[in-house]
């Protein structure tokens, strides 16, 4: 019984542990992507979307987005003017927190991440006229790899329905 007893000791102790892992998942296919100003396909541009207490940003970097219909993917590397960051709060976070001038103090980010390879697909649609033109650019993330500060790496994490934002 002693040697049984050692065994699952043993066992016990070495088994493995996820550290402090707490991403299992991005959440984000059900909530609506937010902008806090108009889209300028000239400039970088930042969307957001957020889930309660964690948020994912996406910055665009200048001319990604363009006024030609059509579907484009763009890889995203540490090199790219693109980034996509994921950001986990102590609390839930609204979108004063990514539009005000001086953000609130509360809540504050207990862990960012920001990604180090991503595809994304963006699909152009012009919806004005000649005289008031128009784009719809949907964008879905297909492959997001993020590596954490204890060096855990996340890959293969999609949201399919990032989202639609509009240009003129």
């Amino acid at each position: 019984m002693k040697k049984l007893y050692i065994v699952f000791i043993f066992i016990f102790i070495s088994s493995c542990d996820d550290g402090d892992l707490q991403i299992e998942s991005l959440d984000f296919d059900d909530v609506s992507v937010q902008t806090c100003t108009a889209i300028d396909i000239a400039q970088a541009n930042t969307l957001f979307k957020i889930n309660d207490d964690e948020s994912l940003i996406l910055i665009l970097g200048a001319n990604v987005l363009t006024q030609e219909e059509g579907s484009i993917t763009v890889e995203l590397t540490s090199s790219t003017s693109s980034t996509i960051v994921y950001r986990l709060f102590s609390d839930t976070v609204t979108s004063d927190y990514f539009c005000d001038d001086i953000p609130p103090s509360t809540p504050t980010v207990l862990d960012e991440i920001t990604a180090t390879e991503a595809t994304l697909t963006i699909t152009t649609t012009s919806t004005g006229t000649v005289d008031a033109p128009e784009f719809e650019h949907n964008i879905q993330l297909n492959t997001i790899s993020l590596i954490t500060s204890s060096n855990q790496r996340i890959t293969d994490l999609a949201v399919e329905e990032f989202g639609t934002v509009t240009s003129n």
